[in-house]
């Protein structure tokens, strides 16, 4: 039973979204000298909030899935097997009001009450994806590509905004600012990841009457699309190390960023230019997020290239 309740709230990308949340709270802002809003209980708190948020989701996206997971991935689906449909409404009510609680303390304790619309926004944009908008072209991949940026996006809103003052606003704001760079790495990735997956499961969407982009214009023509969009990832990148990281001098940062980031980017561009069978597509989208947990280590990689120039 355990384990069928693990499969259900996909805890391994929980995981991940916890790990990157700490990664850049104890990997980068805690090396900055640097107050912040939150101790660490609160911390943890704001992480345990955005997972419930998260786990929620995929259990609502499950729930209207069973058909479609029935074609696209057979036996995976928890809901209708193990776990009835109401259960899963039930547990995706209760992980969603436990997250508002833990937004309305955290909200009030920085004071910023109007900081518990995110957790209220995620909430129904994650129900709107899965019983509508995941049926429309584009459009569900960008929301949870948004949301996925939303989770980076949400550390900086609680930790730094709060404890801005004008001694420490300049500072603050460029550490805003690489949040927001980060954020929007994490956003394009995974919107190029969300397409791909619509490429897997083209069959099941069918079926169901969705309009994902595959359906709309082709299997071959989606995948062209990935690979530009993935290109154009790789340029934004090249450009980011070079300008950012090559030119300060953090070079083991650069390689790092060329080897673990830039070079899957081009191998999935050449690749998926050409493929057609579903295992093919099936590893772009691994390798993709292959690339998103690679970059949740870059923080980790630049701040010990920094601490390591600063020691020399």
């Amino acid at each position: 039973m355990i384990m069928n309740y693990l499969k259900l709230f996909r805890v391994q990308n929980l995981i991940m979204i916890a790990a990157m949340q700490y990664i850049i709270r104890y990997g980068f802002l805690k090396l900055q000298n640097v107050g912040l809003a939150l101790n660490d209980w609160m911390f943890a708190l704001l992480v345990l909030a955005t997972v419930l948020i998260a786990a929620a989701g995929y259990v609502i996206n499950d729930v209207y899935d069973v058909e479609t997971d029935h074609i696209n991935k057979p036996g995976k689906n928890q809901i209708g097997k193990i776990i009835s449909e109401e259960m899963g409404f039930n547990i995706f009510i209760g992980l969603n009001i436990v997250a508002l609680i833990i937004g309305f303390y955290l909200s009030n304790k920085v004071m910023k009450t109007s900081f518990l619309g995110i957790f209220i926004i995620s909430s129904m944009l994650l129900y709107l994806y899965a019983t509508s908008w995941k049926k429309i072209a584009v459009v569900g991949n960008l929301i949870i590509a948004l949301l996925t940026a939303f989770s980076v996006l949400i550390i900086g809103m609680f930790d730094i905004i709060p404890a801005i003052y004008s001694e420490n606003e300049i500072l603050m704001k460029t550490l805003l600012s690489i949040l927001f760079d980060y954020a929007m790495f994490a956003f394009l990735v995974n919107f190029l990841r969300e397409i791909v997956k619509d490429i897997e499961d083209i069959n099941g969407d069918y079926n169901q009457g969705m309009n994902t982009l595959p359906i709309l214009i082709g299997t071959e023509r989606t995948a062209k699309i990935s690979a530009i969009v993935g290109l154009i990832i790789v340029c934004i990148l090249f450009w980011y190390i070079n300008k950012n990281l090559m030119d300060n001098g953090l070079y083991f940062a650069t390689v790092y960023g060329l080897i673990a980031l830039i070079a899957p980017l081009v191998f999935f561009s050449i690749k998926i230019w050409n493929a057609k069978s579903q295992k093919e597509f099936h590893l772009m989208s691994k390798i993709l997020k292959l690339v998103i947990f690679l970059g949740i280590l870059f923080i980790l990689v630049i701040n010990y290239n920094i601490f390591f120039n600063a020691k020399g």
